[in-house]
């Protein structure tokens, strides 16, 4: 396929042909095994479709036809482009598994472990780089010192020398790289191995050096990306850890970041090992908070705290629908926008009340007006948001949190304030918070055009 005169890289060649004795424990197939919700398969296709790859070839070895009806459905389910190719040959080195597909990829491709879990920005960028025709592209961490997510004695490694490759193995004794699993390569990578094959060596590795010794095997730097070979107990355990850890949004509010977020995701968790979708989630979230609004109007302290309880529970709960929307990679516009929509009618519905108990207590026409000014607080902070968080986004390095007050704050703010009875109070705070906090976000946004 061609887009401006130039090759549309988007085929995709992974290998998942080996049985993964070290997880047998948690499936007697490797690429099925679950990690948050989804196979390592299925997370490593959907990475990488996420990048605009379309044309997946997906090398078997080990259990091939119970993977392969796996993938089926779930090709089905997902409207993805699966070629089949079974290695016969898959307890040899992995060099194999690459060179079942010689005769189906005859333009360059990216090249994929089916255990690895990767950041999809490797691929963003990998695809942007170029190379020339019988060359190969490896990313590579160069972090070797720092990155506590390898298995030192069972990476392999890589020395590098002017962006080439000149040794790449397990057991070399000098290096300075890591090798991530993931490749951008030209079809020169199939006779590479068959040449390899000649020195008695099957690996993926042996190809790369025979095009390393004729300087045709470059590299591209992961910088501070992620990426994980998913091998063994610990590094699965270590991959959960990273995917959950990168669930945080750089827009979290304090309660959001050092409250919520810590609990909602081992809510995720849970909710993980069930079909129950995004958009579900947000509705639950919604029906809480309507409840606890219906708790302020039924008046007295105990209900207010209820409802109180379940205000902050339904923003706990409210942080659980994008964390599963990320994890199974069913982000949707629909979604982002039905849940803002549900949280706005929330925050009226829990407002509302709130003023209503406020005001049912002593018919002071005061509480009227205050709960009026933390409403329309509410929904301009809501509304000015979305400017807002483009700006730090793009002011900011990636990955770095900013001030931010909004919806996470003034949930907190309704919780305790019922504790301690200062319903008031409650409404006071957040009518001076959100607004305060809205003119500061216009002055912020003035003062950068």
């Amino acid at each position: 396929m061609r887009e401006r005169g130039k090759i549309k890289l988007v085929r995709c060649l992974i290998i998942a042909a080996g049985r993964g004795g070290r997880l047998s424990s948690r499936g007697d197939s490797k690429p099925l095994i679950p990690l948050l919700g989804l196979s390592l398969i299925e997370r490593v296709i959907l990475t990488a479709k996420k990048q605009s790859l379309t044309d997946f070839y997906m090398v078997t070895g080990y259990n091939s036809e119970k993977v392969k009806q796996y993938l089926d459905r779930f090709s089905q389910s997902r409207n993805i482009n699966i070629t089949h190719i079974t290695n016969e040959e898959w307890e040899k080195g992995n060099g194999i598994s690459v060179l079942k597909a010689n005769k189906l990829l005859n333009e360059n491709f990216i090249l994929l472990m089916g255990d690895h879990v990767f950041d999809d920005l490797i691929l963003k960028k990998l695809k942007n780089e170029r190379i020339a025709d019988g060359e190969v592209m490896l990313a590579v961490d160069y972090n070797i010192k720092t990155n506590k997510l390898v298995d030192v004695n069972d990476v392999t490694k890589v020395l590098v020398e002017d962006n080439r490759i000149l040794d790449i193995g397990k057991n070399i004794k000098k290096y300075n790289a890591y090798d991530t699993g993931i490749f951008l390569c030209s079809p020169a990578i199939f006779s590479a191995i068959e040449e390899s094959l000649h020195n008695d060596d099957s690996s993926l590795s042996g190809g790369i050096r025979v095009l390393a010794s004729k300087g045709k095997a470059k590299v591209f730097d992961i910088k501070d990306d992620y990426w994980i070979d998913v091998d063994d107990e610990k590094t699965f355990k270590k991959a959960e850890s990273k995917l959950l850890d990168t669930l945080k949004k750089t827009s979290d509010g304090p309660i959001s970041r050092y409250l919520n977020r810590p609990v909602s995701t081992r809510i995720t968790r849970h909710f993980l090992r069930t079909d129950i979708t995004p958009n579900y989630v947000s509705f639950l979230s919604f029906i809480l908070a309507t409840l606890g609004a219906i708790f302020f109007f039924l008046g007295g302290y105990v209900n207010l705290v209820i409802g109180a309880i379940l205000a902050q529970v339904s923003s706990v709960i409210d942080g659980c629908d994008g964390e599963i929307a990320r994890l199974k990679f069913q982000i949707t516009e629909f979604g982002g926008w039905f849940d803002a929509v549900l949280d706005r009618y929330a925050d009226a519905f829990l407002l509302f009340g709130l003023t209503y108990y406020v005001y049912s207590a002593n018919r002071n026409f005061l509480a009227l007006f205050i709960g009026f000014l933390a409403i329309i607080g509410a929904f301009m902070n809501s509304y000015t948001a979305d400017k807002y968080d483009g700006l730090m986004k793009r002011k900011l390095r990636p990955g770095k949190h900013y001030f931010r007050i909004g919806r996470d704050v003034r949930m907190f703010i309704i919780f305790l304030g019922a504790l301690i009875n200062q319903p008031l109070l409650t409404l006071v705070l957040i009518a001076l918070l959100m607004n305060a906090e809205n003119i500061r976000r216009v002055v912020v946004l003035y003062k950068n055009g």
